[in-house]
């Protein structure tokens, strides 16, 4: 058995690929438009997935875009999406100057949490040790869910 990628449910196919491509860094590796079965498949991958040319095995993030609209509710059961990032403060600031709120800010160095237009929870990840205690994050307190 492989891991092969999870998929959520857009209500704005553009919105979305700001959010993953534009601000989170992803890279669009596969779209498949299907009008008969009305929807669209964007599949992402991470930077260093792609270039290392192992984009078939890597784990992929699936974008589902149905044609027919529909209201996707929060499904807390499904949790969240992790990502490890090389600089969380850099990206945190990046994606807070980009207009995402940073719902669980990193504030020992180590893990934030941010949503999707779609509402989907985002984990980010530092990668390898924690970063030292940095202001504005380690004073800054959580806002909304994640």
């Amino acid at each position: 058995m492989r891991y092969l990628h999870t998929m959520v449910r857009v209500a704005d196919i553009q919105k979305s690929l700001d959010f993953y491509c534009g601000k989170l860094g992803m890279e669009e590796v596969r779209r498949v438009d299907n009008p008969a079965g009305k929807f669209t498949l964007v599949f992402l991958a991470a930077p260093v997935d792609k270039a290392a040319g192992i984009k078939d095995r890597a784990p992929l993030l699936e974008l589902t875009y149905n044609y027919d609209p529909e209201a996707y509710g929060v499904g807390r059961n499904f949790g969240h999406l992790a990502f490890e990032v090389d600089d969380i403060y850099a990206l945190c600031d990046r994606l807070q100057k980009a207009g995402v709120v940073i719902n669980r800010p990193p504030r020992e160095g180590r893990m934030a949490f941010v949503k999707s237009p779609d509402n989907i929870s985002i984990e980010l990840l530092q990668k390898g040790d924690a970063l030292p205690k940095a202001e504005p994050w380690a004073s800054m307190a959580n806002t909304g869910t994640w």
